[in-house]
């Protein structure tokens, strides 16, 4: 067992928990929220957390009247994963109520973030969503399956490049340029598939819905700062993803 009785061992622990729940795609309100409660639990009589999309900043006041300040730069976009999030909540809340004890937090931490989803899943996955998308939208069969090929390819793209690419710009303007290249290739040399039908398809599995939907519900709840952040980037990821697609089609066509 690792014991997490030491403040300055905890607190670490705590950011990397916020880290990790940042990467997954958690808003930033919960973030704070999470890491306030652990303190509060672990004994704090003060908790003052400010988190925005690519930094933590923590001070914990405990009963001695000592205080605890600690900073984390998170450089690591991540990816979404509501399965790997769920686990870490469940291992604050958990803490929180009692269920874990401090020397096991660490333990049960690591379990939490230890990947479960096979790899086939997360492909097949992946080519099941980018075929849906494309038929929903009025495209056939063929091009369904089409789409679904280069969901594939997305999707080990993903894997492999996207915690390599310097940002999330950079990615999804060669991802997206490359998987367009790719299809219009395929469009304009085998008649009969509906070029647009199947860049729908596939710009769906890229497209940061989650991310937006988390920046404006941050500045909803008066995170300003956080969620203007997370808009523009947002925003900036997308027309990333609009360069590229266009960037292939005038090479191709």
């Amino acid at each position: 067992m690792t014991a997490v009785k030491d403040p300055h061992r905890f607190l670490n622990l705590a950011l990397d928990m916020g880290e990790e729940l940042m990467s997954c795609g958690a808003e930033v309100n919960r973030v704070e929220d999470t890491i306030a409660r652990m303190g509060m639990a672990f004994g704090a009589v003060n908790m003052n957390v400010f988190v925005i999309t690519t930094s933590i900043v923590v001070t914990m006041q405990l009963s001695d009247d000592e205080s605890l300040t600690l900073t984390r730069r998170i450089t690591n976009p991540g990816t979404i994963d509501f399965r790997k999030l769920s686990r870490i909540n469940n291992v604050s809340r958990q803490y929180c109520q009692g269920e874990i004890a401090a020397e096991d937090l660490e333990d049960e931490f690591k379990k939490a973030i230890d990947p479960t989803t096979k790899p086939i899943r997360m492909y097949l996955g992946s080519a099941l969503a980018a075929f849906a998308f494309a038929i929903f939208f009025g495209g056939r069969v063929w091009d369904g399956l089409v789409a679904a090929a280069f969901g594939l390819l997305i999707c080990a793209f993903q894997r492999e490049f996207s915690g390599k690419a310097p940002n999330l710009i950079i990615y999804n303007i060669v991802t997206s340029f490359i998987v367009g290249l790719g299809v219009c290739f395929l469009a304009k040399f085998i008649p009969g598939l509906n070029l647009d039908k199947i860049l729908i398809g596939d710009i769906m599995l890229l497209v940061p819905g989650v991310a937006m939907t988390n920046a404006i519900k941050d500045i909803l709840v008066g995170d300003t700062v956080s969620g203007t952040m997370r808009l523009v980037e947002t925003i900036m990821w997308a027309g990333a993803l609009a360069g590229g697609f266009m960037a292939a089609f005038w090479i191709v066509w």
